[in-house]
């Protein structure tokens, strides 16, 4: 598809009445549009096994017996979501997509091959890490509109505990069309363990964040930073406003603060992902105050939404409205991931 088919174009004429003479006639404004958006993809492993990691449940002969079948049931339902993510919005769709929970980048290969998705040419950035299940981050973009000039993967360590091992952190620097953009994709420490037990881990990997963050501000004041993941906490714990500094009202940042383009959401009791009849909001996009500004014709930020539509929930019995998941209780479900994905929409005028 043209990329031309980004731009929006305002309908006809916009009439403005003049007191002193009539209605008078402005000239339409054109915008481009851009969007970006995150996706759990819920345990995307293959079928092969990876001596390096615990794969075994995730196996034909595992204790999931994820076959073939099952795998390529599961790449169809992941494109069938991800090639409508944005598409509300304009209809390249999502331009860029980080995803959690892939085993590695062959199986992300399969995924972008898939018809849906094919034609889009997606490009992967992607690094091994070293969480024992074998599962990591990584981002998709379109070659036609993100240009990649860096990328590095930014390891959690926990001083405490020499064994601890989690998902990476990865940053990815590049130009969106002409203007400078980073992206940084996060799965945090779950809540294993309970919440208040594990909440430490998950502050350490936002200061983590925080640290690359304030690193590039340092370099660029004006720096364009998106913040995305499933953060295992929601928008009001700790880990978000005061390690990332991640703040739901836009008008009340201060210097280096982060605007949560997802708070409000929380706030209406809206979710990504419900456990025993409860929602929670972890899935988040996080943005730095220049989308916000609106005064130096870059992308500004325009909205954000949760992708939750009927086809991707449970429709009947004691999850009706949950995330329609891959597997339930140990068996398969033949759903697509326990979480909703999200994404927000960028603009640009035209001039």
């Amino acid at each position: 598809m043209n990329h031309r088919a980004s731009i929006i174009a305002s309908l006809s004429f916009i009439f403005i009445f003049n007191p002193f003479g009539g209605f008078s006639q402005e000239k339409p404004k054109k915008f481009e549009v851009a969007c970006i958006g995150f996706y759990n993809v819920e345990n995307l492993y293959d079928t092969e096994n990876d001596t390096l990691v615990n794969d075994e449940e995730f196996l034909p002969e595992g204790g999931n017996r994820w076959t073939d079948k099952l795998y390529r049931e599961k790449l169809q339902h992941m494109s069938q979501v991800i090639s409508q993510i944005g598409t509300d919005a304009s209809p390249d769709g999502a331009i860029v997509l980080g995803m959690a929970e892939i085993e590695n980048r062959k199986v992300v290969e399969d995924l972008i091959a898939q018809p849906l998705l094919k034609g889009r040419n997606y490009g992967i950035v992607h690094y091994d890490g070293p969480d024992r299940r074998g599962v990591d981050v990584g981002l998709i973009y379109r070659k036609d509109f993100f240009t990649v000039e860096s990328s590095r993967s930014i390891r959690l360590v926990n001083p405490s505990d020499t064994s601890f091992r989690t998902r990476d952190q990865l940053l990815v620097s590049g130009s969106l069309r002409g203007e400078r953009v980073h992206f940084m994709v996060a799965h945090w420490p779950s809540r294993r363990g309970g919440e208040k037990a594990s909440s430490p881990l998950r502050m350490l990997a936002a200061q983590t964040g925080r640290k690359v963050i304030d690193s590039i501000l340092a370099v660029e004041p004006n720096a364009r930073i998106i913040y995305m993941g499933d953060l295992n906490d929601d928008p009001i714990n700790k880990s978000l406003t005061e390690g990332l500094r991640a703040k739901g009202n836009r008008n009340k940042l201060q210097a280096g603060d982060m605007f949560n383009t997802m708070y409000a959401f929380y706030k209406d009791g809206i979710g990504t992902l419900a456990y025993r009849d409860a929602w929670n909001l972890f899935d988040q996009l996080v943005i730095t105050q220049p989308f916000l500004n609106g005064n130096d014709g870059g992308f500004q930020f325009n909205r954000s939404r949760i992708f939750n539509k009927p086809f991707i929930r449970k429709q009947d019995g004691n999850f009706d409205g949950y995330p329609w998941r891959t597997f339930v209780g140990g068996k398969y479900d033949g759903g697509f991931s326990d979480h909703f994905p999200v994404y927000l929409v960028l603009m640009r005028e035209i001039k």
